[in-house]
């Protein structure tokens, strides 16, 4: 009966004095946002046809330059770093470094190890691992004592293979007349 007594009801309504609005805390409880890397997708419908799992950086930890970010200038990380965005001009990292696929890089890099996986247009040196990605292209010059190239990877550029500093092993490059020689079973003249 409420709604054909409505009109009874706003004859009788006192008008209330006004007051500020207040702002009513929508939840009681403390909420707590999940971090960038434990965010996942969900399937698009309820067969999980046409889902694509979401990227996440490789460590929850560290830093994350996401798709949309543009960076221009030097960047320094102390913890493990995945950029999937635009940079330009310096990386230093003193963990490891990703690359992501939908990164273009412009940039000198210097870190513990890098993983490729989109475009670097620059210097790459690694005091462990460098390893290029199928997805990856690479031009310029690289240097790390453990380097892999994926089958697909574009790689333009000079490689040295230093071995690290606390390594004690020795290179002995023959000249091409004795490394003949010695495949062939014989004794250089």
């Amino acid at each position: 009966m409420s709604l054909f007594n409505s009109k009874e009801q706003e004859k009788n309504a006192k008008p209330q004095p006004a007051s500020s609005p207040q702002i009513q805390p929508v939840h009681s409880a403390p909420v707590s946002l999940p971090s960038a890397a434990a965010v996942e997708s969900k399937p698009s419908n309820s067969n999980g046809v046409g889902a694509k799992p979401a990227i996440t950086p490789a460590s929850s930890s560290g830093a994350y330059l996401d798709a949309g970010s543009r960076i221009n200038g030097k960047l320094n990380f102390e913890s493990p770093a995945r950029i999937d965005g635009q940079v330009e001009g310096e990386i230093n990292a003193k963990d490891s470094l990703t690359i992501g696929e939908s990164a273009v890089v412009a940039a000198q890099i210097k870190a513990d190890s890098v993983i490729v996986a989109g475009k670097v247009s620059g210097d790459i040196v690694a005091a462990h691992r460098i390893e290029i990605r199928p997805s990856a292209k690479v031009l310029g010059n690289i240097t790390a004592p453990t380097l892999v190239i994926n089958e697909g990877a574009l790689f333009e550029g000079h490689c040295a293979m230093q071995a690290e500093a606390h390594d004690d092993r020795k290179v002995t490059v023959f000249p091409k007349e004795e490394r003949l020689a010695q495949a062939a079973g014989q004794k250089p003249a």
